[in-house]
């Protein structure tokens, strides 16, 4: 096996149901050690992706491999309980009726014995070497969890897949929990593909991550990178908040109250959006009515009324009403800062945090 042949594969992964495709040439390459995130709204095909790797869903199309080792294309299939590919699932599916050891040993291979020191090995690789006679209604939500880890990895799965398996878990345990989870996958060098609907989930675990829309990859990379140069406006805001600003493309510059901005690409008269994350809104605090000198970073300032403000623990989010057209603008600001409503103030934008997109539709 070479290198790169190890780890997960996958090659235009297509399944359709009704005639429609519910996935479309999906196509990933996750090497052992590494966390792949497929990520996207609900019903963008992501878990019917898991479900073909796993092969619990056969593909329209497509081809899985393990290491080099076909497991389905057009010619042949592997079940799924022959591919040696771990699952983790939101619900954990614990056996009520049995230990917790029982649950870990469950689907084993060797004698009585070997199974129990195995699920003894990985629940104390989980921290929970002292439940092994306990059953799932007595642990915790964050100890069930941590079961469900220790059943998935005991047989040393080289493929393991999750999907949404912290989404049931209190806000307050999850961030230790999917720590937790990520130290044990690193330290195992599997490869890991991981299903959520949450961006700070998947930019708190992933080496990578797939964005995912109406069943296809629309845009994937390292998260810094996918988070910094969005494809399109809707992956931008998949991600947080923004805020869009409209114009009109002359001379490979767009025209708007806070200046002209760099269009370059698109030909004369394209309507395009300029997007904006809330925190790269520059707020002036001088009331004097002259506003802010332009700089070449920030361009153009323009005012806006303040409607609402919200401190929001680590930031304060204030939404503005521009003088110039009525639209509304959202602000974030460190700490505290809660103008009150009707307060004129000054804003700017930083040009070089800005996306430039065509608006859908425009030539």
């Amino acid at each position: 096996m070479s290198e790169t042949s190890a780890g997960l594969t996958i090659e235009g992964l297509t399944r359709r149901f009704g005639g429609r495709a519910v996935v479309s040439d999906v196509s990933l390459r996750v090497t052992p050690g590494q966390v792949t995130c497929l990520l996207g709204p609900s019903g963008c095909g992501k878990s019917t992706t898991l479900r073909m790797i796993a092969g619990v869903e056969r593909p329209d199309a497509g081809r899985v491999l393990v290491d080099g080792q076909v497991l389905s294309d057009d010619t042949m299939y592997v079940p799924a309980e022959n591919r040696k590919i771990g699952l983790m699932f939101q619900d954990f599916a614990l056996f009520p009726h049995m230990s917790v050891a029982a649950n870990v040993a469950f689907g084993l291979k060797g004698s009585k014995a070997d199974k129990y020191r195995r699920a003894g090995e990985m629940l104390a690789r989980v921290r929970l070497d002292g439940f092994s006679d306990a059953y799932p209604h007595e642990l915790s939500g964050g100890e069930q969890q941590r079961v469900a880890l220790a059943r998935a990895l005991a047989a040393k799965p080289r493929i393991f897949l999750m999907d949404e398996p912290f989404s049931g878990l209190d806000d307050r345990l999850r961030d230790g929990v999917r720590d937790e989870t990520l130290e044990i996958l690193k330290e195992e060098n599997t490869a890991v593909v991981l299903v959520t609907h949450d961006p700070d989930e998947a930019m708190r675990m992933a080496d990578e991550i797939a964005l995912m829309r109406d069943g296809r990859i629309v845009q994937s990379g390292a998260p810094y990178n996918i988070y910094n140069t969005p494809v399109d406006r809707e992956a931008a805001g998949f991600f947080s908040d923004i805020n869009v600003i409209r114009g009109k493309v002359q001379g490979a510059l767009t025209s708007t109250p806070f200046g002209e901005f760099l269009a370059p690409g698109y030909p004369d008269n394209t309507e395009v959006e300029i997007v904006i994350r809330p925190q790269h809104l520059r707020i002036d605090f001088d009331r004097s009515g002259k506003g802010p000198d332009p700089t070449p970073e920030d361009g153009a300032p323009a005012r806006g009324v303040v409607e609402r403000a919200r401190f929001m623990g680590s930031e304060s989010l204030v939404q503005f009403r521009m003088d110039h057209d009525g639209s509304r603008l959202t602000a974030s600001v460190p700490s505290v800062f809660l103008p009150k409503v009707g307060t004129p103030l000054w804003l700017m934008i930083r040009r070089g945090r800005c996306f430039v997109f065509p608006v859908t539709g425009s030539a």
